[in-house]
């Protein structure tokens, strides 16, 4: 089994990362912090470069707008250096729930358990 699964990562990206992702965090990663999910964070030395390994699956909407802003370059400092300032009306962090049974469903929905009667519109009928 363990010829199979290190097989497996030289070819799936999408749980755990590669084995090449592991090599080259290995060679030139510098580990810069960890957020709350446990995803790690590195960079090269010279920042040139930074990236996310993730803990678990493979979902870019896991990771929190502080360390997307630093990923991209936005923010020269991580979250984990200097917080970034939070405004009083922002909500929590919430990754994409589309898919899920979490997802949002509007009111007239027929995801709903109780859908609402709609009595804005008229079905057509033939004649």
């Amino acid at each position: 089994m363990g010829i199979l699964n290190t097989a497996l990562r030289s070819l799936i990206w999408w749980k755990d990362g590669t084995i090449g992702t592991q090599f080259f965090t290995w060679r030139h990663g510098v580990k810069v912090g960890e957020d709350a999910q446990g995803n790690k964070f590195y960079r090269n030395e010279a920042d040139t470069r930074r990236w996310v390994v993730y803990n678990g699956e493979i979902e870019a909407s896991r990771i929190s707008p502080d360390w997307h802003g630093w990923l991209h370059h936005t923010f020269a400092n991580h979250p984990g250096h200097e917080p970034l300032a939070h405004k009083p009306w922002e909500k929590e962090h919430v990754e994409n729930l589309t898919g899920t049974p979490a997802a949002y469903a509007p009111a007239g929905s027929i995801r709903r358990a109780q859908p609402v009667e709609r009595r804005d519109y008229e079905a057509w009928q033939p004649e």
